[in-house]
């Protein structure tokens, strides 16, 4: 059974940093893409970063420079490291893989 558990998220002021976590169980980490979408208040679900298999990230415009996106094999856990927090930057992040979906974790930016 796959299951995605986010955790790390919370109030940050503007400028700040958070790091989130996945954590994944049920498949082969190894052998998957995985990605962070997020949802803001009132607007649609959007995709934020993406890693592949073998380590290579991508990440929307919106958050390019500011976020990175990593995965450790030994725990199978997917971050997002997310610096130079901005309040359009609140949101509940989801972690992804295939249609699965974990239940989000909320950041909010705020001073």
């Amino acid at each position: 059974q796959v299951q995605l558990v986010e955790s790390g998220g919370g109030l940050a002021q503007p400028g700040g940093s958070l790091r989130l976590s996945c954590v994944a169980s049920g498949f082969t980490f190894t052998s998957y893409a995985m990605s962070w979408a997020r949802q803001a208040p009132g607007k649609g679900l959007e995709w934020v970063a993406g890693i592949y298999v073998k380590g290579n990230a991508v990440y929307a415009d919106s958050v390019q420079g500011r976020f990175t996106v990593s995965r450790d094999t030994a725990d199978n856990t997917m971050y997002l490291q997310m610096n130079n927090l901005k309040p359009e930057d609140t949101a509940i992040y989801y972690c992804n893989f295939r249609t699965y979906w974990g239940r989000g974790t909320q950041v909010i930016v705020s001073s």
